[in-house]
Parts: structure tokens; C-alpha cells; sequence
């Protein structure tokens, strides 16, 4: 018989071997990946990232023009509107944040949209109080007052530099020449394809201009949107047209005739909102993002505080541990949003609390390494620990989807433009405002519809995401800016509806952490849990075998999906160029200046 002392020897030994197996078979995995990562773009004078070409090069005609950073980023904004009409535009809303270089300050702006006045909080429930399939999601009773025009003016009325009418010149002539549908993504490539090409058969004004005979447009055809075009032309020359004038007038007239909530009053209410970005310290870093009603920034903060000063470069990229770790902080931070995130103009939201190390680490002491605790065990955890909640609210104060688009833009000056926005999911409600061409959203869903009840990404909610007149649904967009000793260092967002705040994550951790370009950092697989479903989503070969028989003796239940979101990022090098990088899961493109 071996000694106590031999068989930990053995142990030892094993468990060296175990480990060295694992570090070999993540490198020559590792190494088939790296082989699919895209190249990023390298400038010095300029950088703007979006998901499509054309809409790049709409954000870059402002730089050489002598536009700034906000330009840029409002021109990418409209041109996007018009080429994936599927997943963002005028119809929608979003969330921006901005940075100085010159006097460091960061701001960010919630031009989300607002639940109509004549919403209710039982709106979507049949007599028996229960959800009713769809009411949220299709048709005109599923669309809240867009906020996208009126948080692009907003924006550049503060900050451009160029005149409104050229920074909405591009979107216009796009809408109105037309461009050629790419062969990478298309309509073809939504979830729930078939079923959104019926929602959009049923609409006339969104049949003829999306579909013929009865199909979409398919790669190589043009796309042409003369009524968007027109629109975009009124807007150029009054933006208030779309609140207030014949714009609002046609989108209220159409609402009241097809039973839609939405009123000229509404539209008159609308005002974008100004809000104090979330900011945290990771390691040498300060990460801003999105406070709420966008739960991005806060839950992002919190899970990089769980991680906080764990050594993950010397485990590993994405060795058991460290995705151990980031799913467990994952549902964490995922089972807290359901409980306490919300409109802060509604509900007291508590992110300093949220967003604190205290409660990271009291948190992470709570994640055993050898085991995956069962998401019915993760609790909501500021009422769990009140000597904790106690003794922090005496010493602070509360301080208040599949689709979707991302763009950033950094200019000459290092100013940068984080900025996500939406329809929701694909083309929205399904619903054209008539002669408008304008693509009208869903977003009603992302309210909790009832307690506990989950929306189209599976993500629950609780009272504080309840609707509400005028109130903001929640949201997981994160756009968000890392700097470090005073200087832009980073620029990176997502769409991807629920899996908006781990992907941003990732990328990050890749940059930050591991030291990554920004074309691996976007390109790398991805890992993804929301706590409920209890399941570890990853990509097809995005894990070798060992990680994942790993990764499964620790209780994980891992699920594969087809690859998803579309981020991009720009990363300031020491050298203070410029490296831009789009997701090559998508069709974007960075363009340098």
C-alpha cells in the first residue's frame, strides 16, 4: 500500500498530468481557431466599425469631411437603418455612449423607446391572466414610441460639427438609389425565418417593399425604399417632422387604425434622456457602459468584479477554470436582473450596490470551482445577505436580441461613439407605417409581460420591469468605452438580444486579459449563460472534447448553438493607432481614415 505521503505525490502528479493534457488540447484547438480569426484593420486618423460596409463608409465620409466622432456616428446610425432594415432603424431606438478625449468625460444617452400612454400593465393577459402568444411580439400592438431620430439629433445638436442635413445625405441616397443585397447575410439568416416572412406578408406597406411574389429579395438584387428615402429627406430637413409632423400624423393615423397604442401625443412626449454612465475599475482599466434601463453596463461590471483579480492568463484562454468561472458569475449577475433591474425613472435600481466589490467578492466565496451550482440555487443575492445589504446602504446612496445593430467610432482627436440600437427582433413588429417605409419595432416584449414569465430571448423579469405608460422597457445593450491612465483604449458593443452583456464581456477579457487583437478578440468562440434556461450555450467547435468532458463532470449542461451576435470593437494600440475589427460571423466591415 502507497503512504499518505505517495499517494499525494500521485494525486499531484495526476492531476499535473490532467492539466497539461488539457493545456495541449486547448493549444491545438486553439490553434485551428486562431487560423479562422479575421485580420483587423490598423489606421491612424480614424475608425469607424459597423455592421455593414455601406454604412462604414457613410460614417467615414464625415471624417474626411472634417466631421467629428458624433458625425460619424450618426450618419453609420441612419445609412444602418436602411441597409438591415431587419434589425435596426428609424421605427426603433437605442442606447450611446460617448467619450472626450480633451476634458475625459463620459456620457450616455437612452433614446430608447417608451411604452405608449395608453399601455397597461395587464395589456398582454387573456382573462385568465395569461399571456397571450405573440401580442407582444406581433403586429401593432407590440410597437413602443421610437426614440432613434430623436436621440440622433439630440446627440448631434450638442456635439456635431457638420451640418444635419449632410450627416442624413448618405442614408437618403442609399434609400433611394437602392444597394445590392450581400450574399453573407440576408433576410434567410433571422431566426424564425419562415415565421417572420409570414408577419411580414401580412402587412401590405411591409410586403411590397421587403418581398415579390411572395418572397423575400434575395442576394444580388437591389433593395430600393423610395418612402424611407422621402422620409429621411423630411427629417434632413426638420427632425421634429417625425414627432410632430406629417411623419407623426401617419404613424398615428395607422396606429389608431389598426388598433396600435400609439398617439400623436406620444410622439409629441417623446424626449431622449441623458443619463450617468456606469463605470468600474478592472484591473488597470476603467470600463464605462450603459447604466439603466439598460441592464448592460451593471451586469457587465459585476461579473468582471466576480472575476476581479483572478489569474486568468495563467490558466488559460478558456481552460476549465476560467469558463467555469465566467458561467457561474454569469448566472449570478443574470439571476439579479431578473429581480432588481428596471426604469430607474420607475423603480429604485440598486447598481452602486450591484456594482460594488463587496458584494463581488461575498458572491464569488459563494462559486464552488469543482462544482456547477444548479441555477435553481442561485438566488437574487442583495436580500440573501442583508448584514451585507445593511451595511452598504449606510454607506452609500441608490443612484437611481437576436438582431439588433452596433456600431463605434473613434476620430482623430480619440473621441469615441459607442451606440447600439434596434427594432427588436426581426423587422420589428412586422409593421411599415404606410408610405413612410419606416420598419416600426416590438419592443413592448422586453417588459415583463408577468412575473416570471420569459420573453423571446428566455430572459425573465420581475414588478420592476413591469409596463408602464411612458416607461422604458428593460434592455441587455452595452455599449461601452475602456480607458486607461486617461486615455481611450477601447471601443467595443454587440447585438444579440440576451447575450448583448457576455459577448461584450469576452471580447474584453480576450483584449484585456489575454492580449488579443481586435480581430481575434471579436472573432474567438464564445460562451453564453442566462441562468435560466439552466444550460451553457456554446459555439459548433468553439470547445475541444477534453474542455467540454470537463466542463460536464462539474455538472455544466451544455447546449451547442449555431454561432451568434455581431460585435465589433476598435483598440487603441500604445503607438495611438487605430485597430478595428468586425465580427466575422456577420457582414460588417471596418473603415479606417
Amino acid at each position: 500500500m502507497l503512504s499518505s505521503k505517495s499517494r499525494n505525490e500521485v494525486l499531484t502528479t495526476n492531476k499535473r498530468m490532467a492539466i497539461a493534457v488539457f493545456s495541449l488540447s486547448v493549444l491545438l484547438h486553439s490553434q485551428v481557431v486562431l487560423a479562422a480569426f479575421t485580420i483587423p484593420l490598423r489606421s491612424k486618423k480614424g475608425m469607424v466599425v459597423s455592421a455593414h460596409p455601406l454604412a462604414s463608409e457613410a460614417g467615414i465620409s464625415m471624417l474626411r469631411k472634417g466631421g467629428n466622432a458624433v458625425d460619424a456616428a450618426v450618419a453609420t446610425t441612419l445609412a444602418i437603418s436602411v441597409v438591415e432594415p431587419f434589425s435596426a432603424g428609424i421605427g426603433g431606438g437605442g442606447f450611446l455612449l460617448m467619450y472626450s478625449q480633451k476634458t475625459g468625460e463620459m456620457k450616455a444617452l437612452d433614446f430608447r423607446e417608451r411604452a405608449p400612454l395608453k399601455a397597461t400593465r395587464n395589456m398582454y393577459l387573456d382573462a385568465q391572466g395569461k399571456v397571450r402568444p405573440n401580442a407582444s411580439v406581433n403586429g401593432y400592438l407590440a410597437v413602443a414610441t421610437p426614440g432613434t431620430i430623436a436621440g440622433m439629433y439630440e446627440v448631434h445638436r450638442r456635439y456635431g460639427k457638420l451640418p444635419w442635413r449632410e450627416v442624413v445625405k448618405p442614408a437618403i441616397a442609399l434609400a433611394q438609389d437602392g444597394f445590392t443585397l450581400s450574399n453573407l447575410v440576408t433576410y434567410r439568416s433571422l431566426p424564425a425565418y419562415e415565421n417572420r416572412k409570414q408577419i411580414i406578408l401580412g402587412n401590405p406597406a411591409a410586403r411590397e417593399i421587403f418581398t415579390r411574389n411572395g418572397e423575400y429579395y434575395q442576394p444580388g438584387e437591389k433593395l430600393v425604399q423610395r418612402d424611407l428615402a422621402k422620409t429621411l429627406e423630411a427629417i434632413a430637413q426638420n427632425p421634429q417632422s417625425f414627432y410632430t409632423g406629417n411623419i407623426a400624423q401617419a404613424i398615428a393615423a395607422d396606429m389608431a387604425k389598426n388598433g396600435g397604442l400609439i398617439t400623436l401625443a406620444d410622439l409629441k412626449a417623446y424626449k431622449p434622456i441623458w443619463r450617468t454612465p456606469v463605470c468600474g475599475n478592472f484591473r488597470q482599466a476603467k470600463i464605462c457602459s450603459m447604466p439603466p434601463p439598460s441592464s448592460g453596463g451593471v451586469h457587465l461590471l459585476q461579473i468582471l468584479n466576480i472575476i476581479g483579480d483572478t489569474d486568468l492568463k495563467s490558466w488559460g484562454w478558456h481552460h476549465p477554470d476560467s469558463l467555469h468561472l465566467m458561467t457561474e458569475a454569469m448566472k449570478i449577475a443574470y439571476s439579479d436582473r431578473s429581480q432588481y433591474l428596471g426604469d430607474p425613472d420607475f423603480v429604485k435600481v440598486p447598481v452602486q450596490q450591484l456594482i460594488s466589490t463587496a458584494y463581488a467578492k461575498v458572491r464569488r466565496q459563494q462559486i464552488n470551482m469543482e462544482i456547477a451550482k444548479p441555477s435553481t440555487q442561485v438566488k437574487p443575492g442583495l436580500e440573501t445577505i442583508k448584514n451585507f445589504t445593511l451595511r452598504l446602504r449606510s454607506g452609500s446612496k441608490f443612484s437611481e436580441s437576436s438582431e439588433t445593430s452596433h456600431l463605434t467610432v473613434v476620430d482623430a482627436q480619440h473621441n469615441a461613439v459607442s451606440l447600439t440600437f434596434t427594432v427588436n427582433l426581426g423587422f420589428g413588429a412586422g409593421v411599415v407605417t404606410p408610405g413612410t417605409g419606416i420598419v416600426l419595432n416590438n419592443e413592448m416584449d422586453d417588459f415583463a409581460s408577468a412575473p416570471g414569465v420569459p420573453n423571446a430571448f428566455g430572459l425573465v423579469g420581475s414588478q420592476a420591469n413591469a409596463i408602464a405608460p411612458r416607461k422604458t422597457p428593460l434592455s441587455s445593450m452595452t455599449p461601452t468605452i475602456v480607458t486607461e491612465n486617461g486615455h481611450l483604449r477601447m471601443v467595443v458593443g454587440a447585438p444579440g438580444g440576451s447575450t448583448i452583456i457576455t459577448q461584450v464581456l469576452q471580447v474584453i477579457l480576450n483584449v484585456l486579459v489575454y492580449g488579443m487583437d481586435a480581430g481575434a478578440a471579436v472573432s474567438a468562440p464564445r460562451i453564453h449563460h442566462q441562468w435560466l434556461p439552466d444550460e451553457l450555450r456554446i459555439e459548433p467547435w468553439g470547445l475541444d472534447a477534453l474542455t467540454l468532458q470537463e466542463l460536464r463532470r462539474r455538472g455544466h449542461n451544455i447546449k451547442e448553438t449555431t454561432p451568434w451576435g455581431n460585435a465589433n470593437a476598435i483598440v487603441v494600440n500604445a503607438d495611438n493607432t487605430f485597430e478595428g475589427a468586425a465580427d466575422p460571423r456577420g457582414e460588417g466591415s471596418p473603415i479606417g481614415f
